[in-house]
C-alpha cells in the first residue's frame, strides 16, 4: 500500500500553504494537503488516517506526539483527498491535539518537526466507536486493533519561516 501527495515528496518539506504559519509574508492557509493512496489490500472495507508530530514540542527533546488530524470510516472506494477536503458522512473525524475536529496544520514552536500521515486499510466498514461524540486518537487506535490489513505513511517536515519584518 502506498500513500503520496502531489504537494510534497516523502521526507521533504510541507509547503507553507498547508501549515498554520502565522507570519506576515509566509502565511499558511491551514488546509489539508492533497493525498492519494493505491496498491491496496483486496479485502479493504475502509480506511483511517492519522496525522501526527512525534517531535513536540522540541525535536531535540520530544515530550509527546501531537495529533494534527484523525479521519476514519473512509469508504474503501475512496482513493485520496483533494487539497482542503471537506469531509462528509459516512467519513468521520476525531479530535486533534487542539481538541478540535478537523485538520490542523504544522506550527512547530521550535526546530524542524516531522509530520507523519499514517494510512490504515481496515477489514471493517465502520469502526466501533461512540457515534454520539468525536473520538480521540487512542479510541480510534483501540477500535482498529485486529482490523488492520495494511498500513503506510508519508512523512513531511516543517520549520516556521522567519518574518521579513
Amino acid at each position: 500500500m502506498k500513500l503520496e501527495s502531489p504537494a510534497f515528496k516523502n521526507g521533504a518539506e510541507i509547503p507553507v500553504r498547508y501549515t498554520f504559519q502565522g507570519s506576515d509574508i509566509n502565511r499558511g492557509q491551514d488546509i489539508s494537503p492533497p493525498l492519494a493512496w493505491y496498491d491496496l489490500p483486496e479485502d479493504t472495507k475502509s480506511f483511517a488516517l492519522i496525522v501526527e508530530d512525534p517531535d513536540a514540542p522540541d525535536p531535540a527533546h520530544p515530550e509527546k506526539t501531537f495529533v494534527h488530524w484523525v479521519v476514519f470510516d473512509i469508504p474503501a472506494t475512496v482513493r485520496g483527498f483533494p487539497e482542503g477536503v471537506r469531509l462528509l458522512a459516512p467519513v468521520r473525524q476525531g479530535f486533534n491535539g487542539w481538541n478540535q475536529i478537523g485538520y490542523g496544520g504544522p506550527h512547530p514552536p521550535i526546530g524542524t518537526h516531522r509530520y507523519f500521515f499514517k494510512l490504515y486499510a481496515l477489514d471493517v466498514a465502520t469502526l466501533n466507536v461512540d457515534k454520539k461524540k468525536p473520538p480521540q486518537k487512542k479510541e480510534i487506535e483501540d477500535a482498529m486493533w485486529g482490523h488492520i490489513l495494511a498500513e503506510t505513511s508519508l512523512m513531511g517536515t516543517y520549520q516556521l519561516k522567519k518574518s521579513s519584518r
